[in-house]
């Protein structure tokens, strides 16, 4: 039987000619809120209060290019004949993977400018990234993409979902697994690990790597209930590849950096250090 449901208009505000998505307003959240979290900590582990906003204002543009290079460069054979779509990025067409690529190159180059140790940024920079993908899955929801197969309704009923996600995700006659919803839950999960681990206290580098680790195994599992994928060949998905290279990756630079010392120095060495120069000026007064 053919279900009445209107789903939700993508377009959050109109102004004559100009339009405001929700999907960007979504996505801007999501980094608004992930680069507040970045500074409060970069300044309680002694960085300059800007360091990750000017980051910033060079990591969105170029993550935003290299997302949509990686996209182009994997669907080369429909682009070679629509060269004229290459850059037509409002029609669709980015990739994370890319776009994390891209982040991460410039912030190599940024912390080499600016002299400040790459792991260190990055592992205050780690449970930003998993928030703010987490939220940023939300507008995939708003304009119903990124989801998986075919399902029942009685099947994402036995999810206990909101009925309003239950509704967004019948499109076109046909309910969906909210692939979205997955990947955002694992990501939320995700940064309440990585703040615990900060307390933890692993060895400068380990944060961030948990990140790549924890988030790719995620996206490893969700990606193979996607519809959408992006395909190496008839069978192999990229980001699955990508996902279980990155996964060893990190294994392997987290193994190497503790055997060479470069993990020695600990995430919360510098709160320790600025405990320790209280306590002794206190000692003196």
């Amino acid at each position: 039987m053919e279900e009445n449901f209107q789903p939700i208009d993508p377009i959050a505000i109109s102004l004559g000619p100009i339009q405001v998505h929700w999907y960007g307003v979504i996505i801007g959240l999501g980094i608004a809120l992930a680069l507040w979290l970045a500074m409060r900590e970069g300044e309680k582990r002694g960085l300059d209060k800007d360091l990750f906003a000017d980051l910033m204002l060079w990591a969105i543009p170029i993550a935003i290019l290299s997302a949509r290079i990686y996209y182009v460069i994997f669907q080369w054979e429909y682009y070679a004949q629509h060269p004229s779509e290459i850059l037509a990025i409002w029609n669709g067409g980015i990739a994370i993977h890319g776009a994390l690529i891209g982040a991460v190159v410039t912030a190599y180059i940024f912390t080499k400018k600016r002299n400040v140790s790459f792991w260190k940024v990055a592992d205050i920079a780690a449970p930003s990234i998993i928030l703010g993908q987490a939220i940023g899955r939300w507008g995939n929801f708003i304009n119903q993409e990124a989801h998986g197969g075919e399902v029942t309704r009685a099947f994402l009923e036995n999810l206990m979902l909101p009925e309003f996600i239950i509704n967004q995700m019948y499109i076109n006659g046909v309910y969906y697994h909210p692939t979205f919803l997955y990947e955002s839950v694992w990501n939320i999960l995700g940064f309440a690990l990585l703040m615990g681990l900060r307390r933890v206290n692993l060895g400068r580098g380990e944060l961030f790597l948990s990140y790549v680790i924890w988030y790719s195994i995620g996206r490893f599992f969700v990606e193979g209930l996607r519809t959408d994928s992006l395909m190496l060949t008839d069978f192999l998905r990229i980001a699955q590849v990508i996902s279980i290279g990155l996964i060893l990756l990190a294994v392997v630079l987290w193994i190497y950096r503790r055997v060479q010392g470069y993990a020695s120095i600990r995430y919360l060495d510098d709160e320790n250090a600025k405990q320790s120069k209280k306590q002794k000026k206190g000692s003196k007064k």
